[in-house]
């Protein structure tokens, strides 16, 4: 995996986590910069938000980020 994707990938993990998603059943990959986001999204314990309005946010974020292209989000919502 090239340099870039790898600094991207951690830069999408760290801004999952400030955000209160806990990223344990997840798979967060970056590739030619296209974030892929696939398994189950829940809260960090003790966070109090909407979910789907949240990853909804991070999406737009991402897509933001000098080097992303694309984010494609194959997550479940677990409440």
């Amino acid at each position: 995996m090239p340099a870039e994707d790898v600094h991207a990938t951690r830069m999408v993990q760290r801004e999952l986590i400030k955000r209160g998603i806990d990223i344990s059943y997840m798979d967060v990959r970056v590739s030619h910069g296209v974030v892929y986001m696939r398994g189950i999204v829940r809260k960090m314990r003790g966070m109090d938000f909407d979910l789907e309005r949240e990853m909804a946010i991070i999406c737009n974020i991402l897509r933001q980020k000098p080097g992303i292209r694309q984010v494609v989000n194959d997550c479940v919502i677990r409440q």
